[in-house]
């Protein structure tokens, strides 16, 4: 919607500032005459969000990294647990005395 610029102070020889009724009515007509589009661009909105976050190699660097901290906790914690094939296995041998 293209309004008028309006200044506090009024200068000869320039526009005059629209009067409230003015305004209302641009306003108005503007509000009627709109309507929506078909539906959401999703292609628009996809390239908006790519645009807005961080980059790709930052979360795959992020996501690599939690995935390492994930699996050494796994491991230690198993080993530490003796679950598994982490846990130490009975061993059958026949030593001579």
């Amino acid at each position: 919607m293209k309004v008028p610029y309006v200044e506090d102070k009024s200068t000869q020889g320039g526009r005059t500032a629209p009067s409230e009724a003015d305004v209302s009515r641009m306003i108005r007509a503007e509000v009627e005459t709109w309507t929506p589009r078909r539906g959401p661009d999703w292609s628009d909105m996809m390239i908006r969000l790519a645009a807005a976050g961080p980059s790709p190699w930052v979360i795959y660097s992020v996501a690599s990294a939690t995935m390492v901290v994930i699996l050494i906790t796994a491991f230690v914690l198993g080993s530490w647990l003796q679950i598994g094939a982490l846990a130490p296995q009975p061993i059958d041998t026949h030593v001579p005395h």
